[in-house]
C-alpha cells in the first residue's frame, strides 16, 4: 500500500553525519527528506562535509551540489541554520559565530525546547577517546569503514542474485568492533555526562551514527544517526516533544518525487 507524503513542520530539526564527498551518502534521500520537511530552526551537527576523504581523493558529484543549494534556500527563505562542526569537517572550527551564506557557525549551543527543557548540542567526537589522542588510528579506522561499504555493493550484488535480503557488512562489522569495546555505552555515559556538567535536561548529538533516544539517569540522550545507513533525523515538535525519523523506511512505501537513484541502491534498500 503506498502512503501519501505531505511536508511535515517542525519546531526544530536536527542532522548530522551526511559526510558529503564520500562516495556512501545518501544524498538522494537527503534531498527528499528536505523537500518534504521544513522548520523554523535546522541544526547541522556536525560531519557534514567529510574533509578527510576529500583530502584523500576529491569526490563532489552534482548530489553534493544539490543539497548545499537546498540548505542555502532554505536559510534565504527564513529558516534558521545552525552548523555545529565535526571531526570530519573541523576546519569550519576556526570560524566560531561566523555566518556563510545565512547559515551560522557555533561550537556548540544550548537548545531550549517548547517545553522549556534545555538540551547540549555538540557533534560528540571530543569525547571518542580514539579520535582524541589516537589520530592515526582513527583515519586508519575511516579508511576501514570505506573499506566495508565497498564489500556492500559486492556482497548485495551476490544476495540478490541468490535472492537473499539485504544485509549491512558495514552495519555489522562496525558493531562488532563496537560492542568488542563497549563503545556506544560508554560514549553515551560520558556525553551524558557532559550534559549534567552543563546543568541542562538532555544531549543531542552525532558521531557514532547510532540513532537513538533514551533516558541515561536524569539526562535525555539524544542521538540523530547518520545519512551514510539509517538515513535519520531528529525532530522537535512544537509542543516540544521529540521524534525519530527514519527517511528510508518511509521513503520505499511513500508517493515521493524522489530523485533518481542508482538502481543497485534502490534494489538494496527495497530488500532491507
Amino acid at each position: 500500500m503506498t502512503v501519501t507524503t505531505e511536508t511535515r513542520h517542525f519546531r526544530t530539526l536536527f542532522i548530522s553525519d551526511i559526510h558529503l564527498g564520500s562516495k556512501a551518502a545518501r544524498t538522494d534521500f537527503l534531498l527528499d527528506f528536505l523537500r518534504y520537511h521544513e522548520a523554523e530552526t535546522l541544526v547541522l551537527v556536525g560531519d557534514i562535509v567529510d574533509g578527510w576523504r576529500l583530502k584523500r581523493n576529491w569526490y563532489w558529484p552534482q548530489g553534493c551540489n544539490d543539497v548545499v543549494q537546498k540548505l542555502l534556500r532554505k536559510a534565504r527563505k527564513g529558516t534558521r541554520i545552525v552548523y555545529i562542526p565535526g571531526n570530519h569537517d573541523e576546519f569550519l572550527r576556526s570560524f566560531p559565530g561566523v555566518h556563510f551564506g545565512g547559515i551560522e557557525v557555533a561550537e556548540r549551543m544550548i537548545h531550549e525546547a517548547a517545553d522549556g527543557k534545555r538540551y547540549l548540542v555538540l557533534h560528540g567526537d571530543e569525547f571518542d577517546v580514539v579520535v582524541r589522542n589516537i589520530r592515526l588510528l582513527a583515519y586508519l579506522g575511516d579508511w576501514a569503514y570505506d573499506a566495508a561499504i565497498a564489500i556492500n555493493v559486492v556482497l548485495a550484488a551476490i544476495r540478490r542474485k541468490l535472492h537473499l535480503p539485504y544485509w549491512s557488512f558495514s552495519a555489522w562489522a562496525k558493531l562488532q568492533v563496537k560492542q568488542a569495546i563497549n563503545f556506544i555505552g560508554e560514549f553515551q555515559n560520558v556525553v551524558a555526562e557532559e550534559a549534567r556538567r552543563n546543568n541542562v535536561d538532555g544531549v543531542i548529538c552525532g558521531h557514532i551514527h547510532h540513532a537513538t533516544m533514551e533516558d541515561i539517569g536524569d539526562i535525555r540522550y539524544i542521538n540523530t544517526g547518520d545519512w551514510v545507513e539509517s538515513c535519520t533525523a531528529i525532530a522537535e515538535h512544537i509542543d516540544g516533544t521529540f521524534e525519530l525519523i527514519s527517511w528510508q523506511k518511509i521513503a520505499l512505501t511513500a508517493d515521493i518525487k524522489a530523485l533518481p537513484m542508482p538502481k543497485d541502491k534502490r534494489e538494496d534498500m527495497q530488500a532491507a
